[in-house]
């Protein structure tokens, strides 16, 4: 299991499998770039745009598992009361700022 959350102490969970699929979306970016430059046809590039995204919100739902499952779950068994509720509202906020 990944260690907590803790940005005074920063024992962050290890994302760095992560690098491989952000390394791809890269290469998707430059290959919508190229397409693009070579004035393709506008639905192939769009495919390739929601592609990117989808890419991207896998990620980000990684990203966010590790964070509920190692950070999260740690603050609400081992912490105050005060602790937790400072958990709670960070995850509220998270989920307002990616409304979709």
């Amino acid at each position: 299991m990944s260690k907590c959350c803790n940005k005074s102490k920063l024992n962050h969970p290890d994302h760095t499998e992560e690098l491989t699929r952000l390394n791809r979306i890269g290469g998707q970016v430059s290959g919508v770039k190229k397409m693009i430059e070579e004035n393709r046809y506008c639905p192939d590039i769009l495919t390739q745009l929601k592609a990117l995204r989808s890419a991207i919100k896998t990620v980000e739902a990684n990203i966010l598992e590790r964070h509920l499952a190692g950070c999260i779950t740690k603050a609400i068994q081992d912490g105050s009361k005060k602790e937790q509720q400072k958990k709670i509202d960070e995850i509220k906020e998270i989920f307002k700022r990616y409304e979709d």
